[in-house]
């Protein structure tokens, strides 16, 4: 019996393509200089070095437990350590099980089910067999996740298998990547507290932090991290200094609203994340029809307050108009009940933007925020809601053809309507507006892929990684769906798990995963994405994939080739 421990690099083939000399010399320095010594102070040896891959035996199981969370942490750390595209990306699989010794090699099933367990874990985490999990359960304070059940290859019985994520949960939900090293100043703004007496105001202060978001982002000199990121430190109470070494910046601002009938008290400051100390402060107490008056004063605020660390002039584009205060309110509960992502809270939200619209006919972004209900009405089925998505979209283009949202809108319409050259142009010019969004490089990514130019899509979803460390899955499946395309179908189908390991209850990742599979003959597992695929979906189809927005035949016989391949039938 003994505990092993095999472990690989994420997407090696790829790295290796692109730069064959630096990645082989650099893999061989952080075994040298981080890995293999963790390994032998946890009493381990280095069985075999393969390539990529790592092959290591321990006396005991919670040293070799301990070896795996140490190794990916110190990667982790390296990372951080380094520009985005020097990275490395690990899988480990431990188990404890019977080995046969040869020499000073070792072999037989212990070691098949630590590499079949290796090729199950996401990156950066590891996966253990449940023989494992008995022996450090009671032992070790450390979360793991039940991912129940899994059958492997050459082996007759199915395996119990754990999982461990470096977010200290057991799961891999809203794990952010490693930042990488921004060459412009960092900024978050935190979510601000709604001090108000009322805890349904919260939606008022949600709003006024995400618009703040918007105006800072405008600004190149800037990077600014996503209102997803920067809304995971919601309601939690820790140190300016840790959220910017999670986030990768310099700075936060973080303040509180409190509304109380037609007055509005804001308090709002600018944290140094490298001292902790204020670099500058300030308390409005003003009427609710002065809020964009207030928003305009905080960015140029904070502006002033770091010029000296900013390159060039600043460039930022004011709003065309300022709408009824009425109407705001409108959109800002609007908003709220969008983010709901249900059949109900898109209907409200519906609701609440007409009523906005009502009120103020020349108020540009309820039009995109009800162009966007009626997306998510035709995800749902209803075809004649794209038709009035973009009628919408349009409406919202020609009262503020500045406000990016109105972008955000028009290239999700213009992609589903296969309208790829205006897809492409619309989120370009939704990333001149708003150079720190995101979703404004997701959605050119996306829409990129879809039109057949692949190339760009991985750098468009790191820079989106960037800003956005706790990024969503479909940024992993958006790297896969490239790399499918491209015929790299064993860096297509880390994507597609990595995506999985995200939100294991969406289709496409496990459809997509299915066909890759295909292409790389592993049809068993292939086959057991495609079960996935029929649990979530149990009226899915191999044919649905026609569905998808792709300009060219090609890639959607690509993906069909590969699931026939799997022994998948149209």
């Amino acid at each position: 019996m003994a505990a092993i421990l095999v472990a690989d690099v994420v997407g090696y083939s790829r790295l290796v393509r692109e730069d064959e000399e630096g990645t082989i010399k650099a893999l061989r320095n952080l075994r040298r200089e981080r890995i293999e010594p963790i390994i032998k102070d946890r009493d381990g040896r280095v069985v075999k070095l393969m390539g990529d891959g790592i092959l290591a035996e321990f006396p005991s199981i919670v040293d070799a437990v301990r070896a795996a969370i140490e190794i990916q942490d110190t990667v982790a750390q390296r990372n951080y350590e380094l520009a985005f595209d020097n990275k490395f990306s690990f899988r480990i699989g431990v188990h404890l099980g019977d080995v046969i010794v040869d020499g000073d090699d070792i072999h037989g099933d212990g070691v098949n089910v630590a590499a079949r367990l290796e090729s199950l874990s996401p990156p950066d985490g590891f996966c253990m067999s449940g023989s494992v999990h008995e022996e450090v359960r009671d032992r070790l304070d450390i979360k793991f996740t039940d991912l129940g059940e899994k059958k492997v290859k050459n082996l007759n019985r199915p395996v119990r298998v754990w999982q461990w994520s470096p977010n200290g949960s057991g799961d891999f939900t809203d794990l952010p990547k490693p930042a990488a090293k921004l060459d412009k100043p960092g900024i978050a703004i935190l979510p601000f507290n709604n001090s108000s007496s009322d805890p349904e105001q919260t939606y008022f202060s949600d709003g006024i932090t995400e618009d703040l978001i918007t105006e800072i982002s405008r600004i190149p000199e800037l990077v600014v991290i996503s209102r997803n990121s920067s809304f995971t430190y919601k309601g939690k109470i820790g140190k300016v200094q840790d959220v910017c070494r999670d986030l990768n910046v310099q700075y936060v601002v973080e303040g509180s609203v409190r509304k109380a009938g037609q007055r509005l008290r804001i308090s709002i400051q600018l944290i140094d994340g490298r001292t902790g100390g204020n670099l500058w402060a300030e308390r409005y107490d003003r009427q609710i029809e002065d809020i964009f008056d207030v928003q305009d004063d905080v960015t140029e605020r904070v502006v002033d307050a770091l010029k000296l660390t900013l390159v060039g002039g600043v460039s930022r584009t004011c709003r065309v108009r300022k709408p009824d205060q009425r109407a705001y309110d409108y959109v800002l509960r609007g908003r709220e009940q969008y983010r709901l992502f249900t059949r109900d809270g898109n209907a409200k939200a519906r609701d609440l933007f007409e009523k906005a619209i009502a009120i103020d006919p020349d108020y540009a972004e309820p039009y995109a925020g009800l162009s966007e209900t009626y997306v998510q009405d035709w995800f749902a089925g209803s075809i004649s809601a794209l038709d009035r998505a973009y009628d919408l979209a349009k409406r919202a283009t020609s009262r503020d053809p500045m406000l990016p949202l109105v972008q955000e809108a028009l290239s999700t319409v213009h992609l589903f309507r296969r309208e790829h050259d205006a897809a492409i142009t619309t989120a370009r010019r939704w990333i001149e507006l708003e150079p720190s969004d995101a979703e404004a490089y997701a959605a050119l990514a996306g829409a990129q892929h879809f039109a057949g130019q692949n190339h760009e899509v991985v750098p468009l979803i790191e820079t989106a990684m960037r800003l956005n460390p706790y990024f969503p899955f479909y940024y992993s499946h958006y790297i896969g769906l490239a790399n499918m395309a491209m015929g790299r179908f064993e860096d297509a189908a880390t994507a597609f798990r990595s995506a999985i390991s995200r939100n294991p209850d969406t289709v496409w990742p496990h459809f997509f995963l299915a066909a890759s599979l295909g292409h790389l003959s592993e049809n068993e597992d292939a086959l057991e994405a495609w079960n996935k695929v029929k649990r979530i979906q149990p009226d899915a189809v191999v044919g649905q994939v026609t569905q998808l927005p792709y300009k060219n035949e090609s890639d959607t016989n690509l993906v069909l080739e590969g699931l026939q391949k799997a022994g998948l039938s149209p």
